[in-house]
């Protein structure tokens, strides 16, 4: 049988999953677990890399993690989902890698000097941030993955997993795949403040949020700052509302609601209910599923160790051709 196109992609235990990483990677991978052999971990080590001094929280976090990730709808009998540290080779197959990784290739990285500015109140100028991306290049090159599903900004690091793949099968002898990106159309998913949804910036609406903190989250949400009075006409297009209507209403509503903000016939926490009320609708399966993972332990342990068994068969074949390449 022709084996299965292999796709892979992971996510840092740095804080509880909010809508846009639903909308924008977990509802993707749910998909492409029907139709790839798919490979989903939780990135711990990772999240070390600009958490080193408050580690003592990633146990949990990737717990909560896991939880989030089966309550939408990944299923450990469809895809390997494992977690990084779990797999000793990732680590091996990182400190070798970073013996051939030219340092201007690091340096040129943009999210080295983003984050930097970013998370100013941390100090990000350690080795290990710096080499972060040789540990993810060996997250994908180990599990020899056909697919990463990015987005466009995303598309240098993978880029840079690609060289690093050529330099190596260039010095020792073809090992490794080079991955393609698998693009996918993330729609942007606004805070409640107006900016991109981020747990950083305290405007998240988690997965893990009930009914009634989603609706109070959504009656705070900006409008339009020129729609002052109710019977004030609003713009839709400048308003973060609307775009969560263009994600989650029907076509007929989106109609309505833009006619009726411009014409001053609908009022702000209307629309907002008929957004509240699409997104309780969306998410009440995801609430369900995760008050039944939330009282599980057990399986919630039996799951990881499973897929971290089968990845670290996967990823030792890979690091056996890997040492015999190198004669080591």
């Amino acid at each position: 049988m022709k084996r299965k196109k292999r796709v892979l992609s992971g996510m840092q235990p740095s804080g509880k999953l909010h809508l846009g990483n639903f909308v924008g990677a977990l509802s993707n991978w749910k998909e492409l677990q029907e139709t790839y052999d798919a490979y989903f971990f939780i990135a711990d080590w990772h999240a070390v890399s600009t958490n080193y001094k408050e580690t003592g929280q990633i146990r949990e976090l990737s717990k909560q993690m896991l939880i989030d990730w089966l309550s939408v709808g990944l299923d450990p009998e469809k895809s390997t989902i494992f977690l990084q540290s779990k797999v000793p080779d990732h680590a091996v197959l990182h400190l070798l890698l970073s013996m051939i990784v030219p340092l201007p290739w690091l340096e040129r990285n943009p999210t080295y000097k983003e984050q930097q500015q970013q998370l100013v109140h941390r100090d990000l100028s350690t080795y290990g941030f710096l080499g972060y991306p040789v540990l993810q290049a060996s997250d994908i090159l180990i599990y020899r993955a056909d697919y990463v599903p990015v987005g466009i900004d995303q598309l240098p690091h993978l880029e840079l997993t690609r060289e690093i793949a050529r330099r190596f099968n260039d010095i020792y002898k073809p090992v490794f795949l080079e991955p393609e990106a698998l693009l996918t159309k993330t729609p942007k998913m606004l805070g409640t403040d107006g900016r991109k949804m981020s747990k950083s910036y305290n405007n998240a609406i988690y997965l893990s949020d009930s009914e009634k903190v989603l609706r109070e989250k959504l009656k705070t949400m900006v409008t339009d700052p020129q729609r002052v009075r109710r019977t004030d006409p609003g713009n839709p297009e400048v308003c973060p509302v609307f775009s969560f209507h263009q994600t989650y209403s029907t076509l007929e509503e989106i109609k309505e609601v833009d006619q009726g903000c411009r014409t001053a016939g609908i009022g702000c926490i209307d629309c907002k209910k008929i957004v509240a009320d699409h997104l309780a609708e969306e998410l009440a399966p995801v609430w369900e599923s995760r008050k039944k993972w939330e009282k599980d332990d057990k399986q919630l342990k039996e799951i990881l160790n499973e897929g971290s068994l089968f990845a670290s068969q996967k990823a030792s074949e890979t690091m056996k051709e890997v040492k015999g390449a190198m004669e080591l």
